[in-house]
């Protein structure tokens, strides 16, 4: 069928986004990151938005064209741009410090927690085909946090596997709230899109805002700063000591993670570029696709989470994270766990 096609070119494209936002995210400011992206975004639509109102019904590309809207649509479509902004946030604190080979498939669970919430709040029912798909996910996933614990990363205690797997709910919520807007709503895809990027920029400003007011330039891990009533010979040394301290108790972190110091600065540089538009052309497929009267959210969320394969891939060749073939007997599970529950429809 012509949307899944849809949804399987999403991926595809949301599996390069990944990579773009990691390696946006690198030695990065995290909210400034998602403020520069927001930005981007802003700058595309902001002035497709402009023409169309100056051009009225002579607009000549009609997938993007935006409808007029009452109050309170967009009071549905803020919503939505705060709901996707929190989930985000937060995955994209989780990517800064975990592995992309770790993150990327965490983040691919999302159809089993978008299938949960279609059975607890729009009364689907699985297939037997359904659930056995779904067992596979989770059995798969469990396998991955083996994994992570092998590279220092500990999937009970790790907070940012918590804001990874808490970022994976708000989105399987975002993905109902989609078809809610998309079929229910009856909104068009570029109508959607253009003012959800459009409020993403105020939702995003008060994160930037705080950090450049309290974190900008800050660095507490500045060497060469004498400590408070120690020569400079004494202090160098009590640097060393507290240095071999503190490498005596702390685990080598995981290949492709950073130092989680790293929060102090911002650079505009090319990742920051390429993240909103992979993301909005991902979005506008995902769109049409979810905005067919025959698309099923549960179907359309586990094929564009195949998107981790790539970033697998990217993973290995772009990042040299490790432990890339047992993951790969992880994803290759999910993978066939996401083809029991396509199956099972």
């Amino acid at each position: 069928m012509e949307w899944m096609l849809m949804a399987l070119v999403s991926a595809g494209l949301l599996g390069v986004y990944d990579l773009a936002k990691k390696l946006a995210a690198r030695d990065n400011a995290v909210p400034m990151v998602l403020f520069a992206t927001a930005c981007v975004a802003t700058a595309i639509w902001g002035p497709l938005l402009v023409i169309q109102h100056l051009a009225g019904d002579a607009f000549p590309i009609e997938f993007l064209k935006v409808e007029p809207l009452t109050w309170t649509d967009h009071g549905k479509l803020l919503a939505k741009s705060v709901l996707v902004g929190a989930s985000w946030t937060l995955a994209l604190f989780a990517l800064k410090h975990l592995p992309l080979s770790i993150a990327a498939p965490i983040r691919s669970t999302s159809p089993v927690w978008t299938i949960a919430i279609a059975i607890g709040v729009l009364g689907e029912r699985p297939t037997w085909m359904q659930w056995v798909g779904i067992a596979i996910v989770i059995a798969s996933f469990w396998r991955f946090s083996t994994l992570g614990k092998s590279e220092g990363i500990r999937f009970t205690t790790d907070r940012w596997v918590g804001c990874m797997l808490l970022a994976t709910l708000l989105g399987a919520l975002s993905s109902i709230y989609d078809k809610y807007l998309l079929q229910s709503g009856g909104y068009s895809p570029a109508t959607v899109q253009a003012w959800f990027t459009i409020y993403m920029l105020p939702v995003m400003t008060p994160l930037a805002l705080h950090w450049w007011i309290h974190q900008r330039g800050r660095d507490d891990s500045t060497p060469g700063v004498p400590a408070e009533g120690l020569s400079p010979v004494d202090n160098v040394e009590k640097e060393s000591q507290n240095e071999n301290w503190a490498r005596s108790i702390e685990p080598e972190p995981a290949r492709g993670t950073i130092d989680a110091r790293s929060t102090s600065k911002f650079e505009f540089h090319a990742a920051v570029w390429c993240i909103s538009p992979l993301l909005l052309a991902a979005d506008m497929v995902y769109f049409t696709a979810m905005a067919n009267p025959d698309a099923m959210v549960s179907v359309i969320s586990t094929l564009r989470r195949c998107s981790v394969v790539i970033a697998l891939v990217l993973g290995a060749s772009r990042l040299g994270e490790l432990n890339l073939r047992r993951k790969a007997i992880c994803v290759a599970g999910i993978l066939f766990g996401a083809a029991m529950i396509l199956l099972g429809n």
